[in-house]
């Protein structure tokens, strides 16, 4: 049997020990923590390398679109989870398919490099340092890193910083509101954990300031009549906005407009939606109305209390500011001959496999940035690695791989504004979808139009949950089918806590004659 090292006990290793067990390999994981669940467990203290959710934080993707593809989330938790029910749903999983027995606690890993004999056997040399710093060294079939990619701080350099007299903190090290009561803070960037920060600190502090430099448009975890926003990420939705894109996309800004005018509220950006990650707050345009925070343009220099912006704008008596300016990923410990990251930017063949290796036995997971949930895509990219290291799938040679890779770097420069930030941008659907074809577990709706079409519509027109992904092929799993006809019913059981008057549903010739309809326009789109 295989030996397979798991670097990481987060999101992407649970989900990496059970796809080698499915594949009758060995996992054999190192945790430097002692604990699992990665940034989803959170800790009041500050860990330099360790990224950690605030203790305020509630993940912004639903849970039936996050879970793992064969482990439903619980009926009763919430649709949007606080970190405390993510936490728990990884311990969960972790009990359910036994992944504990795997893992090495407190144990870090120093070095990752090729064995000396690498391009005959492909095998890989790990040394690794336990609590007692021992330091031990292995020898293993292949590798997976799921270290994640929000660690190292990225800290701008701007004029006058390092004499302003107040609090500098990164969003790495924010925790938790205390210590802001009363103050003047100023929080530069406006991506999700900044607009996070900014609505916490708005209530308690004396004022929040807020500097984006280029705006950004506001997306709500709640949409329409209570929907989750992130549902209607369907396989027809993405269809549409292929054949559609400029119309859908102008619809779609207009539609962010009715809610509130980005423009008014001085958030509007220079670049359309989609080019660039959107924040996710529903809150935002509320604290921005009732004055707990004012936006404010690029931080042009510091004083020795307070900033002065690009527009010329000052303000003055500041207290403290909040860094929300991202993370620069990197793999330190992995030979810098297989893989070296440069200003966020890196080469990987379906953003996991190094495509210059003469032997395929090392995968990095999770080293991407969806529009979209994060945790079914790691559990995609480790079904395929899996199957990879098995040799039950073959990769392109390093050509095929590169011309992949300089396509998904085109595509991304035409279609995102340049920045650290867009470098290993994905949709949710498009690449699942391909992983999926890969594996050979996309979900065939030409069979099940003709031997399940009730199922076959849900697939099409319903969200990409990722139980689709368990229906077919490799892996399949029998309670997929039943997972699917009863999400929305999962979605919905948290919300039912009191009784109210129901409106009679409609009759069972409307719901057929919907089913036809529909039907019909899942066979012109798909055949």
């Amino acid at each position: 049997m295989k030996r397979i090292a798991v670097i990481g006990a987060g999101a992407s290793g649970l989900t990496a020990i059970k796809c080698c067990i499915d594949e009758q390999l060995e996992p054999v994981c190192f945790e430097r923590t002692n604990y699992i669940s990665g940034l989803w467990h959170y800790t009041e203290e500050v860990e330099e390398g360790q990224a950690c959710v605030m203790k305020s934080t509630v993940i912004n993707t639903s849970k039936e679109m996050m879970c793992y593809s064969d482990f439903p989330i619980p009926d009763e938790y919430p649709v949007f989870m606080h970190n405390k029910c993510v936490d728990r749903y990884f311990h969960m999983y972790a009990d359910k398919f036994g992944l504990r027995k795997h893992i090495n606690f407190n144990t870090e890993v120093l070095s990752v490099k090729p064995t000396e004999n690498f391009k005959t056997d492909g095998k890989w040399e790990i040394k690794t340092k336990n609590s007692e710093n021992k330091e031990q060294k292995h020898i293993f079939d292949g590798v997976l890193i799921c270290t994640g990619h929000h660690a190292e701080k990225n800290i701008p350099k701007f004029p006058g910083l390092d004499t302003f007299k107040g609090k500098v903190t990164h969003t790495h090290d924010y925790k938790d509101y205390h210590g802001y009561e009363d103050k003047r803070v100023l929080i530069i960037g406006i991506g999700n954990s900044g607009g996070d920060i900014a609505t916490e600190l708005s209530r308690i502090s004396s004022q929040v300031y807020l500097s984006t430099r280029s705006g950004s448009w506001i997306f709500n975890r709640v949409g329409d009549k209570g929907v989750p926003g992130d549902m209607l990420a369907t396989r027809f939705s993405v269809n549409i906005l292929k054949k559609f894109p400029r119309l859908l996309l102008t619809l779609a800004e207009k539609k962010l407009n009715h809610r509130f005018d980005h423009e008014k509220y001085c958030l509007k950006p220079k670049h359309g939606l989609f080019a660039a990650h959107p924040t996710v707050n529903d809150e935002l345009p509320n604290r921005i109305i009732s004055g707990g925070v004012i936006v404010k343009a690029n931080v042009a220099e510091f004083t020795e209390t307070g900033a002065i912006f690009e527009d010329g704008t000052k303000i003055d008596n500041l207290d403290a500011v909040v860094l929300a300016t991202g993370y620069i990923f990197g793999f330190p410990f992995l030979d810098k001959e297989v893989l070296e990251v440069k200003e966020n930017k890196v080469n990987l063949y379906k953003y996991m496999f190094p495509p210059d290796l003469c032997r395929t036995t090392l995968a990095i997971i999770g080293c991407f940035q969806p529009i979209g949930a994060i945790m079914p895509i790691c559990e995609m990219q480790c079904r395929l690695a899996t199957r990879v290291f098995k040799g039950l799938k073959n990769l392109p040679d390093s050509n095929g791989m590169w011309n992949d890779i300089k396509d998904k770097q085109t595509a991304m420069a035409l279609r995102y504004k340049k920045s650290m930030r867009h470098t290993i941008q994905v949709d949710y659907v498009p690449f699942m979808d391909e992983l999926a074809e890969m594996i050979g577990c996309k979900p065939d709706l030409s069979k099940l139009i003709w031997t399940d079409p009730k199922l076959a519509i849900e697939v099409y027109f319903g969200p990409c949950t990722p139980y689709q992904y368990r229906l077919m092929g490799p892996g399949p799993w029998n309670g997929a089918r039943h997972a699917i006809m009863t999400q929305w019913e999962r979605v919905y059981k948290p919300l039912q806590t009191r009784p109210c008057v129901v409106k009679e549903s409609m009759g069972v010739g409307a719901t057929y004659m919907l089913l036809v309809v529909a039907l019909a326009v899942l066979l012109y789109l798909i055949l």
